[in-house]
């Protein structure tokens, strides 16, 4: 087949050359190789603008990780821990709620408690802060667990010591 084409290619050799394509049509085809030249710079300037938004976008997902971060809670470190540490809040809140009943009968007992209380929650705090930035977090929510432990006895004492007091007071009055 091969030898076909070249044996019609040479027998018909003038009738190609007489046949030329006009001056138009060439002015039409160096306009279109002009327009395809172009055709990559609106490639580059599309792929420039592609890269432009996943750079965008990968900074935006990047700083959002990082602000979710900083509402890392316990569960997301530990489940078990967590659970612990919603039974002693719940169990501290019910106690805060006793001692505050006995606040109007000994307030400056209970100024000195809270005071304590309050070190105690403020250290919970700091712990809580700095768990998305440990690099140790099992760590750090082993501590938080054990300030709510911590913070649960000492409500049980000042609830007893309260109560001591006022039975102390009772035998005192009869």
């Amino acid at each position: 087949m091969n030898n076909r084409l070249e044996t019609f290619v040479k027998e018909n050799r003038k009738a190609f050359d007489i046949m030329e394509p006009s001056a138009e049509l060439w002015a039409k085809i160096e306009q279109g190789l002009d327009k395809k030249k172009k055709r990559p710079v609106k490639l580059y300037l599309w792929m420039s603008a592609a890269a432009a938004i996943v750079v965008v976008f990968g900074l935006t997902w990047l700083y959002a990780g990082k602000s979710q971060n900083k509402d890392l809670e316990i569960a997301d470190v530990s489940a078990s821990y967590a659970k612990k540490e919603i039974h002693f809040t719940g169990l501290i809140t019910e106690k805060r709620d006793s001692l505050a009943i006995f606040a109007s009968a000994n307030p400056e007992l209970y100024k000195k408690f809270t005071a304590d209380l309050r070190k105690l929650d403020e250290d919970y705090e700091k712990l809580k802060a700095e768990l998305p930035t440990s690099p140790n977090q099992t760590f750090v929510v082993k501590a938080m667990v054990k300030n709510r432990e911590i913070q649960l006895q000492l409500l049980k004492q000042q609830l007893l010591i309260i109560n001591q007091v006022d039975d102390y007071k009772k035998v005192n009055q009869i």
